[in-house]
């Protein structure tokens, strides 16, 4: 069985579900203020320091062990059934995501009440535009930019984690293949999954940066 798919199924799993998340959270923490925000808050505070495999632990002997609403280990091919991959990529993915989520919601709030004090955010409002026209057309791409950095260097720390994720789940993936090489003293094999995982974290460094440029016109190089 190929490690990378693996990998990347719970990896990219966890990331769009914390992009998802913290941006709903984010959003509705910056513009409803009160009560939501300071549970999005807190929420936010307890979710980043539980340790990823803490949280794999608890959701395994919850929703796995004892309601057996997912498979505790173990991972199902794509090609092999849809359904069971998706079933087999959900704890690991969770896991990884709760931790990115609170991180990201903070800065998604933090992006959108400073955007929203800006000026032009004023003028718009002025001029009769309508309030979800100015928050998703104007405030959410302004506000965007510093959200995608937290997301790239949580992506990096998603890659970390899915190290310990798959052990707890007992996954084949490239995390645990290093941990074996390593234990095994397989020094090409540890060299080969470095050199991968800095590839894929060139290219996602690169892809926020061409974001950066789709979002901010003032950012692209002519």
């Amino acid at each position: 069985m190929l490690k990378a798919p693996v990998s990347l199924s719970i990896v990219v799993g966890g990331l769009l579900l914390a992009t998802v998340l913290s941006v709903v959270l984010g959003v509705a923490a910056a513009v409803r203020r009160g009560r939501l925000d300071r549970v999005v808050q807190a929420t936010a505070i307890v979710g980043y320091a539980v340790p990823s495999f803490l949280m794999a632990l608890m959701l395994s002997a919850t929703l796995a062990v004892e309601l057996r609403w997912l498979p505790a280990t173990g991972y199902v091919p794509l090609a092999d059934s849809p359904s069971g991959w998706l079933q087999s990529i959900t704890l690991p993915a969770v896991s990884l995501a709760i931790g990115a989520i609170a991180a990201t919601a903070q800065q998604v709030r933090g992006s959108v009440i400073d955007v929203l004090r800006q000026d032009f955010v004023r003028t718009l409002r002025s001029r009769g535009m309508s309030e979800r026209r100015v928050l998703f057309r104007h405030v959410l791409r302004n506000a965007a930019p510093p959200a995608l950095t937290v997301l790239s260097l949580q992506f990096i720390s998603l890659v970390g984690g899915a190290v310990v994720i798959e052990k707890v789940f007992g996954l084949p993936g490239v995390g645990s293949a290093a941990v074996t090489a390593t234990v095994n003293g397989d020094t090409p094999l540890v060299m080969g999954v470095v050199v991968y995982l800095v590839l894929i974290v060139v290219a996602v460094n690169l892809l926020v940066d061409l974001a950066y440029g789709w979002l901010n016109p003032k950012v692209r190089v002519r």
